[in-house]
């Protein structure tokens, strides 16, 4: 149906098929560990300061480093008992459906979110899978539990839910923060201040009412770097943001793909302060997607337009080699043309 994003595993045969990629699988033993849906500590709110915040999935170290420890121990346990035993270790990235292996395995269902939905933690598990040639007794599948609710997909901004368990990633919020080009205007206002992925079908989702756990220390987000102060992300450093927001899963797109984030966040703020980065960055910028988003940003804080803003964004238009960047600039250009009138 072409609901793909991308990110997948690209040879669909492998994602269905464990023996090809595994030699005589007998078993999938899937992982869930619960993450906490709510902050212990919360940053100190200084007047004026403007700040945007990572999905849930994005707090504390990276879920693909967390997971892949926990399995190995797990790997490290069983083969002390069964020293001729193979494992296959996967999270997220590897071949298979996590949620589909889940479901098959018991541990919960997919719902009408497509996420898998567990009795004890809702939604908020990270899943992984370990293919093993030991042939263990096998689980009774999870089974459906949503009945006629439908509370996710009404919440979808985006209407990325199609009621049957299924999502077009292509529309999804959280899809939009990860690609690295110009995010379409319609998914802009819809994003708020989120720099990084979406919890909306998870907070609207009747089986995480209540659901809160703290179970794995490393887990537990930072207030200054899950909810960071939106400006200052606008000028930081390679080595800074690597330091700062490198051991987050929620960094795995690079730096920029934040920053344009972060540009839009401020624009939903309508946060007048911002308006001197910028238009350094419309200036100084090297990639065209940061100079397109920032004036396109400019135009939706704005509401009082100088001729000298005009001039500046005619002077920029001007200059602007990239084709995509001159668009958007000369549509931002024209919206506040009207707003000067």
């Amino acid at each position: 149906k072409g609901h793909t994003s991308g990110f997948e595993h690209q040879v669909m045969d492998e994602r269905l098929y464990p023996e090809l990629i595994f030699d005589q699988p007998k078993s999938i033993m899937s992982i869930a560990l619960a993450y906490p849906s709510k902050p212990l500590e919360k940053p100190k709110r200084v007047k004026g300061e403007r700040r945007g915040s990572f999905a849930r999935a994005s707090w504390g170290t990276d879920y693909h480093t967390i997971l892949r420890d926990k399995m190995n121990q797990l790997v490290d346990f069983i083969q002390e008992r069964v020293p001729d035993a193979r494992f296959k270790p996967m999270v997220d990235t590897g071949e298979l459906i996590d949620t589909v292996v889940a479901q098959r395995a018991g541990l919960g269902f997919i719902g009408r979110n497509g996420l898998l939905i567990t009795e004890e933690f809702g939604t908020y598990v990270y899943l992984g899978e370990i293919i093993t040639d030991i042939p263990f007794e096998p689980d009774a599948p999870g089974v459906f539990g949503c009945g006629d609710c439908m509370r996710c997909v009404t919440a979808c901004p985006t209407g990325a839910l199609l009621g049957n368990g299924e999502l077009n990633p292509k529309v999804c919020l959280s899809f939009q923060t990860q690609t690295k080009g110009s995010m379409p205007e319609e998914f802009r206002k819809k994003m708020g201040h989120v720099i990084y992925g979406c919890d909306i079908c998870q907070q609207s989702c009747p089986y995480n009412r209540g659901k809160d756990f703290h179970l794995h220390p490393e887990m537990e987000p930072e207030p200054d770097r899950e909810t960071p102060v939106l400006q200052p992300m606008l000028t930081i450093s390679n080595r800074d943001f690597k330091a700062r927001f490198g051991g987050l899963a929620g960094s795995w797109r690079g730096k920029k793909p934040l920053q344009r984030n972060a540009i839009i966040a401020l624009a939903n703020y309508r946060d007048r302060t911002a308006i001197p980065q910028l238009l350094q960055l419309m200036e100084q910028d090297s990639r065209p997607v940061i100079r397109a988003t920032s004036a396109w940003a400019i135009s939706q804080i704005l509401r009082d337009v100088t001729t000298d803003m005009l001039d500046f964004f005619k002077e920029i238009l001007e200059k602007e080699a990239d084709e995509e960047a001159r668009l958007e600039i000369e549509k931002a250009l024209k919206k506040l043309e009207e707003l000067a009138e």
